[in-house]
This record gives structure tokens, C-alpha cells and sequence, in this order.
């Protein structure tokens, strides 16, 4: 007999990932241990304070810090940045941009107009072209 949906565990990355949370700073007892998605969705409907703190000041992770700064996560690593941010470090670059963030977030405006004309017009988006 299966498990039901809501006694279903996550594995504490995957928890983390859908919390949007840096696993390493989360507290010691969610990394140990798995979450059910009922446990899951609770933590999203009431946030405890660690999770509240986490999300506002970080640090976050890279999907998280890509998305505060426009850029795609291949830009981030492009410009360097490979460890997690906290709020107080993105807002520095948001404040005063470097020039590898800067061109970042053209290509991604690129891309996102690209995306959306192809969606306009029925084609298929572009695509990477595969590896030899």
C-alpha cells in the first residue's frame, strides 16, 4: 500500500530547496532529519522564526540570489559568484553594479525577449546547441 501524499518525506535538500533556503544554515535538527509534505506545507503557511530570518536576510541560495539580481545562475557563476549571499551583500551589488552584472542582466533581458517572442509567434524557444 502506498504512503499518503501528505506522510510522504522529503529529503532535508529538497525540503530546503522548496523553501528557497540555504541548507547549511538552517538548523541542525530540519538537516538531520526529513520533513513530511504536511510538515512541508506548514512550514510555507507559518513560517518559525529561523525560516523567516533566513528568508529575509540569507543566506540564500544561488536561485535565489539570481533571481534578486536578474542575472541566470550560469551568470553568477560567470561573474564569480559560486558561494551563497546574504540580503545585505545582493543590495551592495544592486546599489552599486559591477560590470559583469551588468552584462549579465542584458543577456538574460535578451534571452526573456527572445523567450517571449517565441512564445508570441508559436515557435519552438531556442535551445543549446548539444555537446560533441
Amino acid at each position: 500500500m502506498a504512503t499518503p501524499f501528505s506522510q510522504q518525506v522529503l529529503k532535508p535538500t529538497n525540503a530546503a530547496k522548496r523553501l528557497g533556503v540555504y541548507l547549511p544554515a538552517t538548523p541542525p535538527e530540519f538537516q538531520e532529519k526529513g520533513v513530511t509534505r504536511a510538515e512541508l506545507e506548514e512550514l510555507e503557511k507559518n513560517p518559525p522564526e529561523w525560516l523567516a530570518t533566513l528568508r529575509r536576510e540569507g543566506p540564500h541560495p544561488r536561485p535565489v540570489v539570481a533571481g534578486r539580481l536578474g542575472v541566470s545562475i550560469a551568470g553568477l557563476a560567470r561573474g564569480g559568484i559560486t558561494d551563497p549571499l546574504t540580503t545585505e551583500q545582493i543590495d551592495e551589488l544592486r546599489a552599486d553594479p559591477p560590470a559583469w552584472l551588468t552584462r549579465e542582466r542584458e543577456i538574460a533581458a535578451k534571452v526573456r525577449a527572445e523567450d517571449e517572442l517565441a512564445a508570441k509567434t508559436d515557435r519552438p524557444t531556442r535551445r543549446v546547441a548539444p555537446r560533441d
